[in-house]
């Protein structure tokens, strides 16, 4: 009997996966290893490659369907052999006149209840394309492409209607709704929201940070490469990249922040890795700068540059993603001065970072503008006690006030 192709567990914590993209079609000769498909994850879209080799009798489901893991997606093996309940795969369709029998058209499978994205053959479309026009029910074929060939990439498919709407109403027609199918990244996001926020018992340690100095500190930094005429490859280290270190080296002074809640036990953890929130277009994702404390900070801005890139752009592996002891989110770069971020369990700990702000403050006697910066820990209590929390963060703040303190 012909080899059951099955969805499978592409990420650690992935339950269902949606078909973005079939790569072979039914007929095609099929190796070990040969990638059949493209699939949404949790986290990212990855490839779901055959574990057998022989003939792709049959594609069970549609591009665009949620299939559960190890849920039957396709049959491999030899021309004629049964697949499912034992009934034979589909005659392929006769070949036009002039037209080679591999390239016979293949019997339409049933759509899913949500629209589905134009044919992967006609339309050129990168994979987060493709996701996003299954998510909004959005007609690839009538978007213009902005990209390479025409073809139609993420930025293309900012303000357009799904086609059903368009067709359903006039452009100008006032109120009404839209339905936005869940993505599997926000389901999983939904998920762990109500995992962290009602089970664990959090409290919020804030505190402002004086960032005058470390200001200084970056500009002068920027300019020497601007000086010693940096190529188009040297990577400017940011203010996070800063936060991320110095974050590192405090939680290597405080441990017990740098831990898991394990139900049974807390695992102290005596190696950093940080994760850092990045927004991607359906949600957040966490990529993660592993042995942080032992990284400088040019190694550390150029890996975070690359993990940010490829998680916007889907590309990331599980093990980029995974793994975090701590995790870091800011939001100043979009001018937010202060708000709490949600733990990412099982991580006793995560920081919410606002802009860096010119502030009014009395120094010496006197009134000076300084740059602050505010700084909110999410903790979790069956960790992390509040004087525990407040002197890691009063250890943080040192760092980022002295900029020597991250070179000793």
């Amino acid at each position: 009997m012909a080899t059951k192709v099955v969805m499978e567990a592409l990420s650690p914590t992935m339950e269902e996966g949606r078909l973005v993209e079939w790569k072979k079609k039914e007929g095609d000769t099929i190796a070990v290893g040969d990638v059949l498909a493209e699939v949404e994850t949790d986290k990212a879209v990855m490839e779901l490659v055959a574990r057998a080799a022989g003939t792709l009798l049959k594609l069970a489901v549609p591009v665009g369907t949620t299939v559960p893991v190890a849920n039957v997606v396709a049959w491999i093996g030899t021309p004629g052999e049964s697949v499912g309940d034992g009934a034979p795969p589909p005659p392929p369709a006769p070949a036009r006149a002039g037209t080679p029998a591999s390239a016979a058209p293949v019997a339409p499978l049933t759509p899913p209840t949500a629209a589905a994205p134009a044919a992967p053959g006609r339309v050129k479309a990168s994979p987060l394309a493709r996701k996003i026009a299954a998510d909004r029910g959005l007609d690839l074929g009538a978007i213009a492409g902005s990209g390479p060939a025409g073809r139609v990439i993420a930025r293309d498919l900012d303000g357009a209607r799904p086609a059903a709407a368009m067709r359903a109403a006039p452009p100008a027609a006032a109120g009404g709704y839209e339905d936005v199918p869940l993505s599997q990244i926000r389901k999983t996001i939904a998920k762990r929201l109500a995992q962290s926020i009602g089970p664990i018992p959090t409290f919020y340690l804030t505190t402002d940070v004086d960032m005058t100095r470390m200001w200084e500190a970056r500009e002068a930094l920027v300019g020497t490469q601007r000086g010693a005429g940096a190529g188009a490859g040297e990577v400017k280290v940011s203010f996070n990249d800063i936060i991320i270190k110095a974050t590192a080296s405090a939680l290597l002074r405080h441990p017990a922040c740098n831990a898991w809640w394990q139900d049974d036990h807390i695992r102290v953890w005596h190696e950093v890795h940080v994760g850092m929130a990045v927004a991607i277009p359906d949600g957040l994702i966490t990529p993660v700068i592993r042995h942080a404390e032992g990284k400088s900070l040019r190694e550390i801005a150029a890996e975070s540059k690359d993990l940010a890139t490829r998680a916007r752009e889907r590309k990331l592996t599980p093990e980029e993603y995974t793994g975090s002891t701590f995790s870091i989110s800011n939001l100043g770069m979009l001018e937010i001065e202060h708000f709490t971020a949600i733990i990412n369990p099982p991580e006793a700990g995560i920081l919410a970072v606002g802009k860096i702000r010119d502030e009014a403050v009395v120094v010496e006697g006197q009134v000076r503008v300084r740059k602050a910066m505010r700084l909110t820990m999410s903790c979790d209590h069956r960790v992390i006690d509040g004087a525990t929390g407040a002197q890691f963060l009063k250890t943080l703040k040192q760092m980022l006030e002295n900029p020597l303190a991250l070179v000793f």
